[in-house]
């Protein structure tokens, strides 16, 4: 009997992989480079050199491996196996990710966003068990999120449902790589809180970030930005409360539209933890709806950089069963 499931977490970054047994404990795993600017080729061919050295490093088999589940960034039609686009991979358009699999490997393999399987591995594995109604959003580069109602995922008419992070927060705001301006990822995510410290910066405020950097603001990280808070420095402060207002006024639209029991927060950022999370706490308990507000706790999702590996083989397993009954 086939006991293993692989899990990839595919990022801009790095690739995150692993292979798991029947109870989701990790047998092995490894992080590589993309090197996505190489083109889509070189990193398909990347990931199945991992998959073959992973296999080899768990003295297993490809014949041992039941399913393989994939997150993979931007837009794509799961059903098909087909990854339409993906914003931080340049030339990546309309990549056939499960047909490629399949010339190298028979057991199935399943893809989905890279956001949805870090959904799944929260809600099956971390701060999202045992609710049926809940919202995960991921502060990394941008701001990405998955949702479930009424213990289902939601996809939507073309499988791009809960895109949270183009809520438009200001008619004329910043520019988005979306073709719009103003969207909330654009100011609470790390690259739109950095944003925010360096327009300070600019306006003549004055922070110890400058001299750690050498007054190169390109320098600049959001943990950066945590390290200074803790150290009472008042514009990194500032820039935490500002972000944090502004990410709860956009999950009050979240929480007023969609009534989740969870919102759980993951992604690099949320190492913040509740630096940031008390503000946006406290300003959804202002401006959501009362009764609903009142019923959604806002959590630090609890897998950390897992999630996406965990997830990507939990919608693997789920979706082999799915497909085994439409069989039966």
């Amino acid at each position: 009997m086939k006991q293993y499931t692989i899990g990839i977490d595919l990022g801009g970054t790095n690739m995150k992989a692993a292979i798991f047994n029947n109870d989701l404990k990790t047998i092995t795993e490894k992080s590589v480079p993309t090197e996505a600017a190489m083109g889509p080729n070189h990193v398909m061919d990347r990931m199945i050199k991992t998959i073959m050295e992973m296999i080899h490093t768990a003295n297993l088999s490809a014949n041992d491996i039941k399913c393989m589940g994939m997150g993979i960034p931007g837009l794509l039609d799961p059903n098909e196996g087909l990854s339409i686009f993906s914003p931080n991979f340049p030339d990546w358009e309309n990549i056939h990710v499960v047909k490629h699999m399949k010339t190298f490997f028979d057991f199935p393999t399943f893809i989905d966003n890279d956001v949805r399987v870090n959904l799944y591995g929260e809600w099956r594995y971390g701060a999202g068990i045992g609710h049926q109604n809940l919202v995960l959003i991921t502060l990394g580069t941008g701001l990405g999120s998955g949702i479930i109602t009424d213990g289902k995922v939601m996809y939507g008419a073309t499988s791009s449902a809960g895109e949270i992070g183009h809520l438009n927060m200001y008619r004329e705001g910043r520019p988005c790589k979306c073709g719009s301006s103003g969207c909330l990822g654009r100011y609470v995510s790390a690259v739109g809180m950095v944003n925010t410290l360096i327009g300070k910066l600019n306006d003549g405020q004055r922070s110890i970030i400058e001299e750690w950097v050498e007054r190169d603001t390109s320098k600049i990280s959001a943990k950066m930005i945590s390290d200074a808070y803790d150290l009472g420095d008042h514009v990194a402060i500032e820039v935490m409360h500002e972000t944090g207002r502004i990410l709860g006024f956009g999950l009050s639209n979240v929480i007023n539209l969609l009534n989740p029991e969870v919102i759980i927060v993951g992604g690099g950022m949320s190492a913040a933890g509740d630096r940031l999370l008390n503000i946006v706490r406290e300003t959804t308990a202002k401006h959501a709806l009362k009764l609903s507000s009142s019923a959604c706790k806002i959590l630090q999702g609890q897998l950390g950089g897992t999630a996406g590996m965990i997830g990507a083989a939990t919608y693997a397993i789920e979706r082999l069963k799915l497909d085994r009954v439409a069989h039966t």
